[in-house]
């Protein structure tokens, strides 16, 4: 599965960036597969795994700020591994050009 989220303090102000690394520092400690953009960080992994990483993330934020707000999506699909960059290279191969992947063969969908 892979998971994209978001956490962010309540009541901290408008600069959360210590706060906010401390939730990444959690997911990058974690070992799983991992990435942090400006608005979401994306982790993948099993259920349980996943679902403890976001957790302690929170827990890391929640120590610097009382309140602390949580947006999470979740791709739940048993048996598929590798998705966090296996998506994103199908879509590259769809930009790259016509003969990098036919529409109705599959590899287009992200």
């Amino acid at each position: 599965m892979i998971v994209a989220f978001s956490v962010t303090p309540v009541g901290a102000g408008e600069n959360v960036g210590a706060e906010v690394a401390e939730a990444v520092r959690v997911v990058r400690e974690s070992g799983l597969p991992n990435r942090t953009d400006a608005m979401f960080t994306s982790v993948e992994g099993e259920w349980d795994e996943v679902m403890d990483v976001v957790k302690r993330a929170v827990e890391a934020v929640q120590t610097r700020a009382g309140r602390v707000s949580l947006v999470l999506k979740a791709d739940v699909r048993p048996g598929v591994t590798d998705g966090l960059t296996g998506k994103v290279e199908r879509v590259e191969r769809l930009l790259a050009g016509p003969d990098a992947a036919r529409p109705g063969d599959g590899r287009e969908t992200a």
